[in-house]
């Protein structure tokens, strides 16, 4: 069984194929950074308008990279929520239209089950249960997994996600966007121990997460602070330090709350090097192991949409002839495979 995946929830053009005994067949990544880059952050109507034009271009490349025609299909799947609704109506208004002109069942998917599936694609993979941190620039939460729709959320941001909060300090460091990964490059020139920031919500019960006083607390030191080069790199590191460690902490927290030992990190900010090294570390502690998907595949994605709706359609879900872009949508309301 083969299925297209199409991701349009934000501000990267995402299309794969993947077949479900080869595994991914072809994908394909459009990123609009240098449509947003003049303006520090994503413009919603420009997004909109870019997977317009890239879109059908890019389901054309991918069909032709794994030689195949619309006829091999079985699906087409395509990310319904949450994002922005402009970008989102994009995928869905192609991805239904196309599944009808072909002749084909539509899959709906909700946008942070891609991610958090996208550990499926490697060959390692993790067994259910587990707990998942799902962090990227517009969502930080901890859900634990027991299977394909069987989550319960343990906790979330109750303001800026990890990756805001990398973006909204490195345009205060005068980075150009996007801005969490620049931040995390200058970092590696920072100096340990110069500056101490907040960990945010750690000194209290609770997996819920709030990095704006964080953001804040950064803005000031640089305030304060004569911001010669080496000065930007010891707030980066600072700031950077402190987001993996209350990460770290969160998640130390929830997998003994669950009695677990297997971790999945998902999402952007998933890609980042020191997080990865410290939950493996907090996770080698407990006796466990963490799991996350290849760099190209931590940001949005074709082949997690093409992934989840594979999973979903063998279930028997699909869409009828109506569509529904959902910019809000609570990932524990999902229904269970």
């Amino acid at each position: 069984m083969r299925i297209l995946g199409i991701e349009t929830s934000c501000d990267e053009t995402g299309i794969a194929i993947y077949d479900d005994k080869q595994g991914i067949m072809a994908h394909r990544l459009y990123s609009q950074i240098a449509v947003h880059a003049d303006y520090g952050g994503v413009v919603p109507e420009l997004a909109s308008r870019d997977h317009v034009r890239k879109t059908i271009p890019l389901i054309r490349e991918v069909l032709a990279q794994a030689n195949l025609t619309p006829q091999d299909l079985d699906g087409v799947a395509y990310t319904a929520g949450p994002g922005l609704v402009g970008a989102l109506l994009v995928g869905c208004s192609i991805g239904r239209s196309l599944a009808y002109g072909w002749d084909l069942p539509a899959v709906p998917v909700h946008h942070m089950e891609g991610h958090l599936l996208a550990p499926m694609l490697e060959e390692d993979v993790p067994e259910f249960p587990f707990v998942a941190l799902l962090v990227s620039g517009g969502h930080t939460m901890l859900v634990r997994v027991d299977g394909i729709g069987q989550y319960e959320l343990l906790g979330e941001s109750v303001d800026d996600a990890a990756g805001e909060a990398f973006d909204k300090t490195a345009k205060l460091l005068g980075l150009d966007y996007p801005g969490g990964p620049a931040l995390a490059k200058m970092a590696e020139k920072g100096t340990k121990g110069r500056f101490k920031l907040p960990r945010p919500m750690t000194d209290r019960p609770g997996l819920d997460f709030s990095f704006s006083g964080l953001k804040t607390a950064a803005a000031t030191t640089i305030r304060k602070e004569e911001m010669d080069e080496q000065t930007h790199a010891d707030v980066a590191y600072a700031f950077q330090e402190a987001v993996v460690d209350t990460l770290a902490i969160k998640c130390k927290r929830a997998l003994k709350q669950c009695e677990l030992k297997r971790l999945v990190i998902a999402g952007g900010v998933s890609a980042n090097t020191e997080l990865r090294e410290k939950l493996a570390t907090i996770t080698a502690k407990l006796g466990g192991q963490v799991y996350y998907p290849r760099p190209e595949f931590c940001t949005d994605n074709g082949a997690m949409i093409a992934y989840a709706g594979m999973q979903r359609l063998k279930s028997g879900v699909f869409a009828d002839l109506s569509f529904k872009a959902t910019p809000r949508w609570p990932l524990d309301t999902l229904p269970a495979i």
